[in-house]
C-alpha cells in the first residue's frame, strides 16, 4: 500500500503510531508487573476463608489494590506482625511494589485472604485470581492468573 493511493489509511497509521509512541494507546506487552509462583492453601469441609501467596515484581512502580476470584465471595490484602509478642493480622489499603525488588506474599507476612469461599478448595486444583494494581501515572493494570492449590500445610501435590 502506497500513501498516494490510501492517503486515509496512512493518516490512521500514523496517528496510531504516533498515539502508542506518546503512551495513550498502551500496547499489550506494556504489561509492567508479573506473578511468580502463586498458591492457595487447600481448605476442608466447612471452612470459610484461606490464604493466596506469591512473589509479585514489577519492572515500574505498582500497588498492588484489590484482588478477586470466582471462588470467594471476596479477597482482602493482609498483613500478619508481631505487635507486643502477639501475631495480629489486618487487612491493609494495598501493597508497594518497587521496580526491580519482589514482594513476597507469604504466611506469616503479606497475603490475600480469600473469603466467604463458596466451596471447600482441594489440593491440585487451579484457582483463577485477578490482581488489580496502580501504577505511578495513576493508570490501573489487571492481571489474571491462576494459583495452584496446595495441602493445608502448603506443600505443593506430589508429581506422579
Amino acid at each position: 500500500m502506497t500513501c498516494l493511493r490510501r492517503p486515509r489509511a496512512c493518516r490512521i497509521i500514523a496517528f496510531a503510531s504516533f498515539a502508542v509512541a506518546l503512551g495513550v494507546i498502551a500496547p499489550a506487552a506494556a504489561q509492567s508487573v508479573s506473578v511468580r509462583q502463586p498458591w492457595i492453601r487447600g481448605t476442608i469441609a466447612g471452612q470459610k476463608a484461606t490464604g493466596a501467596y506469591m512473589e509479585i515484581s514489577s519492572t515500574a512502580f505498582a500497588r498492588l489494590v484489590a484482588a478477586e476470584s470466582p471462588a470467594a465471595g471476596a479477597v482482602e490484602i493482609h498483613n500478619m506482625k508481631m505487635e507486643a509478642g502477639v501475631m495480629k493480622m489486618a487487612a491493609v489499603t494495598g501493597i508497594d511494589v518497587l521496580p526491580g525488588k519482589p514482594v513476597h506474599l507469604a504466611p506469616g507476612g503479606y497475603h490475600l485472604m480469600l473469603l466467604e469461599l463458596k466451596r471447600p478448595l482441594k489440593a491440585g486444583e487451579r484457582v483463577p485470581l485477578r490482581l488489580s494494581f496502580e501504577l505511578a501515572n495513576g493508570r490501573r493494570e489487571s492481571l489474571r492468573l491462576d494459583a495452584e492449590v496446595r495441602d493445608l500445610a502448603g506443600k505443593p501435590p506430589h508429581a506422579h
